[in-house]
């Protein structure tokens, strides 16, 4: 994979710009969301792993540089989801999911579409629910994502980490991580009926000729040269409702912000769309 981000197009005022990001800390990191502010200047920010409660997160400084409007979902510690705009949203909702209250889900009215930033289970590491409480958690939140996924029925962009990395391209070796949690065929299949039960488009792979293409948006930690090993995975992503993929410009991958000093694991994805195309035009 080539680790040097993608280009985008010029950041006009008929263009809407989205960025999803497991920040793995919003307070610890805050440095570089403001970096990526400065060098993308995105209209919507969807953060997974805040792990920051409602009233500590850093709203004050999301505010100062321009980010009025604020759909927090907190818990101490862990998990987290944090969609911060410069414009006005409506229709704020907390949604939790497994009859747990562990903060992974929170959704907004924008730019004319339902805007819904998740951040699903990771779900250890054996993949067998008869053995592994967090798998199973994991496969019980997949499953409750189908049919929510097919109740929807408005324009939707659905984000975030959702911690499956589904084509062979998505991962540095296939056949290495068939049995990783996040590549596993049980995995896969259960995003693949997600993904059917509303017809969703992949937004960052449709800016690809095929999915021949290596794409990864998480490196481990473990590696002590992350860059030269490359043993990346895709596990974040933004989908669109098929009703909007007219409105879809322009895709990054931000991996330069996987290579700043004590940065997340996972890099930025940024999604660019035409506002004369939205259904609010």
């Amino acid at each position: 994979m080539d680790l040097t981000p993608r280009p985008l197009g010029l950041k006009s005022d008929d263009t809407l710009r989205l960025v999803s990001w497991n920040i793995n800390s919003v307070r610890a990191r805050i440095h570089h969301v403001e970096h990526l502010i400065e060098t993308y200047q995105p209209d919507v920010i969807c953060l997974q792993e805040t792990k920051a409660m409602d009233d500590v997160f850093p709203s004050k400084i999301f505010q100062k540089l321009g980010y009025e409007h604020r759909a927090l979902h907190g818990q101490k510690s862990h998990h987290g989801v944090a969609t911060l705009s410069r414009i006005k949203h409506t229709n704020e909702a907390k949604i939790n999911w497994c009859e747990k209250g562990d903060a992974r889900h929170v959704q907004v009215d924008v730019g004319g579409f339902e805007l819904h930033n998740f951040y699903v289970p990771a779900g250890g590491d054996e993949p067998d629910v008869t053995i592994n409480e967090k798998f199973a958690h994991k496969m019980q939140f997949l499953a409750e994502m189908e049919t929510w996924a097919g109740s929807l029925n408005k324009p939707t962009i659905m984000l975030g980490d959702l911690n499956i990395a589904p084509l062979e391209h998505d991962v540095w070796s296939h056949k290495a991580l068939l049995k990783v949690v996040s590549h596993t065929p049980v995995e896969v299949e259960a995003m693949n009926r997600i993904f059917k039960a509303h017809d969703w488009v992949d937004a960052v792979r449709h800016f690809y000729d095929d999915d021949s293409t290596k794409l990864y948006t998480w490196w481990s930690y473990r590696a002590r040269d992350w860059k030269a090993a490359n043993k990346g995975r895709r596990l974040d992503h933004i989908w669109v409702s098929n009703s909007l993929k007219p409105a879809l410009k322009d895709a990054t991958i931000a991996t330069n912000l996987r290579g700043v000093e004590k940065p997340s694991d996972h890099a930025p994805i940024i999604l660019d769309l035409d506002k004369s195309k939205l259904p609010d035009a």
